[in-house]
C-alpha cells in the first residue's frame, strides 16, 4: 500500500544527498512525500524535485563556535514543521513522519498525528552524545546523561529507528534502545548519479589532485590535510588539494595556507553543490582524502564524500577509524594514523608513486559497492516502510 509520507529535516534539500535519496525513492516507489526542510534563499519556496514535494520553511541553516546557539534555532524549526505537520495531517496528507535528525527531538513535530495513530520514523544521521562531545569538547556528565536521555526518549516515542551504519547501531544497543526497532540503512550514493569510471592513466597530467568535499569543520582534519600537502610540496611538484564546500572554519583554513606558503596548491571553493553536480567536480581528481580526527563522533561515522570517491572510481585515502575500517579492509583503502601529518603524507606519496596500487584499490573498493550500492540497499528502506 503506498503511503503519504511527511519528511522533516533540519537541512537543505538540494545539497543534502541522504534526505534526497531516500524522499526521492520512496516518490520513485509511488509513495506521496512531503518535505519540510530549511529556506535555502531569503524567502522560502515550495516546489516540487523529483517527485518529492518540498515545503521550505521560513529559517535557514545557522552556523556557529558555541553550542547554546543551536538551540533557538532548532527549536523555531520544530515549531514550524510541527505546524506544517499538523496542516498537512488535516488535509489527509500523513500517513508517516519521517524525521531525519539532528535534533532528535524534532520527532515532537509528529506528536498530533501520532496521538491519532500514525506511525513515526526517527532517520538517526548522527548520535547526538557524541556528536556534540565531538564538536564542542568535554562536557560534564550530567550533560551527557540528559543528552542520552533526550535520545532514549525520542527513540520511544518513534515507531521504527534508521541507524546509519552497523557501529552507531551498537552504541544504540548499548544504551538501551530496542533492537527490534532499529534498521540498518547505509548513507550510500545514489548508483543514478555516482556512477564509476574507469579511469585510465593520464601520462600528459602535469598534476597530482586530491579532494576534499562536502562540510568545513575542524573535526574533519582539513587543517591537518593541508599540513600534509605543504611537506609533500618536494616530492610531489604538482601536488594540488581541492577543498569544495563552505563551513565555520574555512577562513581559518586559508589562513594556515597563506602561513605554510602553499596558497598556490590549497583551492577553497567557498560554495556548497547540489548533490547531482558533485561528479563532474570530482572527475578529474587523482585521489580522495578522508583526515578526520579521532574523537568520539568520528569514531561513529562512515563519511559519504568516501563511498562517493569510491562509487564513481577515485582511489582513497583515510584515516584508520573504527567505523570506516569496520567496511573497509586494507586492500580498498591505503590508511594513515589518526591526526598524524607525516602518516598521512607518507600514504599519499605512496599512492602517488604507486600507479597500480591506486588501480588496485579501486578495483577491490568496488565490491563495497557491489554489496551496499543503493541499488540494492534502497530495498532496506521500501521494506521497512511495508512492514508499517
Amino acid at each position: 500500500m503506498n503511503k503519504k509520507i511527511c519528511m522533516i529535516a533540519y537541512s537543505n534539500f538540494s545539497t543534502d544527498p541522504r534526505i534526497r535519496r531516500e524522499s526521492e525513492t520512496l516518490a520513485e516507489h509511488g509513495n506521496e512525500v512531503n518535505f519540510l526542510v530549511l529556506s535555502e534563499g531569503i524567502n522560502p519556496k515550495s516546489y516540487k524535485m523529483n517527485g518529492v514535494n518540498i515545503i521550505e520553511l521560513k529559517i535557514r541553516k545557522h552556523q556557529g563556535e558555541k553550542s547554546s546557539s543551536y538551540f533557538l534555532p532548532y527549536l523555531k524549526f520544530l515549531v514550524l514543521a510541527s505546524w506544517h505537520c499538523s496542516k498537512l495531517f488535516l488535509r489527509r496528507k500523513v500517513d508517516v513522519v519521517h524525521v531525519h535528525n539532528m535534533p532528535n527531538f524534532l520527532v515532537l513535530a509528529g506528536i498530533f498525528p501520532r496521538l491519532l495513530g500514525r506511525k513515526i520514523i526517527l532517520d538517526i544521521h548522527d548520535s547526538v552524545p557524541e556528536t556534540y562531545g565531538g564538536k564542542f569538547g568535554r562536557m560534564p556528565k550530567a550533560l551527557y546523561k540528559l543528552l542520552c536521555l533526550e535520545e532514549s526518549f525520542c527513540c520511544g516515542f518513534a515507531n521504527r529507528l534508521i541507524c546509519v551504519n552497523d557501529i552507531q547501531r551498537e552504541k544504540l544497543l548499548t544504551r538501551g534502545i530496542p533492537a527490534a526497532k532499529m534498521s540498518v540503512l547505509l548513507n550510500v550514493p545514489d548508483h543514478k548519479i555516482f556512477k564509476y569510471e574507469n579511469k585510465k592513466q593520464n601520462n600528459h597530467k602535469r598534476t597530482f589532485d586530491l579532494v576534499f568535499h562536502g562540510t568545513i569543520d575542524k573535526i574533519l582534519g582539513i587543517d591537518l590535510a593541508i599540513e600534509a600537502v605543504s611537506r609533500l610540496v618536494r616530492d610531489i611538484p604538482g601536488i594540488h588539494l581541492h577543498i569544495l564546500g563552505k563551513g565555520r572554519n574555512l577562513e581559518e583554513f586559508e589562513k594556515l595556507s597563506e602561513m605554510l606558503n602553499i596558497k598556490d596548491r590549497v583551492h577553497f571553493s567557498k560554495k556548497s553543490y547540489p548533490v547531482e553536480s558533485i561528479p563532474n567536480l570530482l572527475q578529474n581528481m587523482d585521489l580522495g582524502i578522508i583526515p578526520n580526527k579521532r574523537n568520539i563522533a568520528t569514531e561513529l561515522m562512515l563519511p559519504v564524500k568516501m563511498m562517493e570517491y569510491v562509487a564513481i572510481g577515485i582511489p582513497v585515502v583515510s584515516v584508520r577509524l573504527k567505523t570506516i575500517e569496520h567496511y573497509f579492509p586494507d586492500n580498498m583503502v591505503t590508511y594513515f594514523e589518526p591526526e598524524n601529518v607525516e602518516s598521512m603524507a607518507n600514504a599519499i606519496l605512496e599512492l602517488y608513486r604507486n600507479e597500480n596500487k591506486r588501480q588496485d584499490q579501486v578495483i577491490n573498493a568496488r565490491k563495497f559497492i557491489e554489496r551496499y550500492g543503493w541499488e540494492k540497499h534502497q530495498m532496506e528502506l521500501i521494506n521497512l516502510y511495508q512492514s508499517l
